[in-house]
């Protein structure tokens, strides 16, 4: 009744414009041969996932180092034509690495003269500049930290949301299978992943695992409004797990596509057909109304950021089965002790008020394992009595129309 949720969809709105546009100018220098360019290769040895988070990363360095980004994806695994097959170019105007002199990624001393400059993975670069994720840029921070529960997946998200722009043809098949799918909400996505991760980078999860918080999520919608329909949206390497789910499951209304999910097996995944799935897939995911799936998938931690593209805070809605949210590769994720906290067993740690805990993980079940930085003690504390430190970062000023400031809501915060 005051007014806050329509100025969070307004601020949302303006901070989300904000970002594209210095994106685009970024990306269209006014001179693209005398350009600064930083050079990106898509073909990352890992799967779909893990090559928008790799792109992801060079769009954020270019963004910090002030650098045009020059996509080369050319014989792209996925698509022998490259990104562009799918998703809109990154550049209208600058996509030639011809230029002047180039080098390696190094310091910034070393860089400067340099107009060129080829990108190691995130694993590999060296000096590792402040602005790898988590960090968020400092003159955005105050807005984004008034409007947004995880700012840090809100800033990479609309990364992810300028990079997987879709081309008018994607754009009407994903039109025409939301249509086929019958796809409204309310509807919670599920992304159950059964075959080269699980046993090695994660464990098997049951299909009950993952409903238990599909049925948790409906009885709290079912408290507020009768809800008809109990959709699911089930994105999967497996295609019997949408017959399991049904069987298992008779009170709900499954959607997905089983040759989706044969297109994701190992043999198959590297085609026109898979491409078109595991976006298919992600897209759903993103636009579903909770997300419940495992934050060690890529898959799943992308859907989760391209969830919090369309909503002002959609940081709560989800549930992840084993691993806490990430990005390969960032710096390290630091929480503050907002309570003292005396441990009770060999398992648990002591805390004060203050202590920097650097997490590990989040068990779920109240408690989190981490490193007390104060003390040097490794072990359990309580969620509850910590909270995230916002990692922000100086970066490159840019010009904006609107200033770039504002963001007040008028009630003298």
């Amino acid at each position: 009744m005051d007014g806050l949720g329509e100025w969070r969809k307004k601020e949302a709105d303006d901070l989300a414009e904000l970002v594209q546009k210095r994106l685009h100018r970024l990306q269209n220098p006014t001179n693209c041969a005398d350009a600064k360019k930083l050079v990106c290769n898509v073909n990352k040895g890992c799967g779909y996932g893990c090559q928008v988070h790799h792109l992801t990363y060079c769009l954020m360095i270019a963004y910090g180092s002030q650098r045009t980004l020059i996509l080369n994806s050319k014989g792209w695994r996925y698509s022998h034509e490259g990104w562009e097959k799918v998703f809109l170019p990154i550049s209208d105007t600058c996509t030639s690495t011809m230029g002047g002199s180039s080098g390696h990624w190094t310091d910034e001393a070393g860089m400067k003269n340099l107009q060129i400059v080829d990108l190691p993975i995130i694993d590999s670069i060296k000096p590792r500049p402040a602005y790898l994720p988590l960090a968020i840029p400092d003159d955005l921070a105050d807005r984004l930290m008034r409007l947004h529960g995880n700012p840090a997946v809100w800033w990479t998200g609309q990364l992810v949301r300028f990079l997987t722009r879709p081309q008018s043809e994607l754009q009407r098949d994903i039109d025409q299978v939301r249509e086929k799918l019958g796809f409204l909400s309310p509807i919670v996505g599920v992304h159950i992943r059964r075959t080269d991760k699980v046993g090695t980078e994660a464990a098997l999860h049951t299909v009950q695992e993952y409903m238990y918080h599909v049925e948790d999520y409906y009885q709290k919608l079912e408290l507020r409004w009768p809800v008809k329909v109990k959709r699911v949206y089930i994105a999967t390497d497996e295609p019997r797990v949408l017959s399991e789910a049904r069987k298992l499951y008779p009170g709900y209304t499954f959607l997905g596509d089983e040759s989706v999910a044969r297109t994701a097996s190992l043999g198959q995944r590297y085609s026109d057909a898979s491409l078109r799935g595991i976006i298919l897939d992600i897209h759903f995911l993103s636009q579903s109304d909770y997300l419940v799936c495992t934050f060690s998938s890529q898959v799943c931690r992308l859907a989760y950021e391209m969830l919090n593209t369309i909503h002002p805070d959609a940081s709560a809605w989800f549930r992840s089965l084993d691993d806490i949210y990430y990005f390969g590769g960032q710096h390290a994720h630091n929480q503050r002790a907002l309570y003292k906290h005396e441990k009770s067993s060999v398992q648990e740690i002591d805390i004060n008020v203050g202590d920097v805990v650097g997490i590990a993980g989040n068990h779920w079940d109240g408690f989190s394992k981490g490193l007390n930085r104060n003390t040097g003690q490794q072990g359990l504390y309580p969620s509850f009595k910590v909270e995230d430190i916002v990692d922000i970062v100086k970066m490159p000023t840019y010009d904006d129309d609107d200033g770039g400031g504002g963001g007040g809501d008028g009630r003298g915060e």
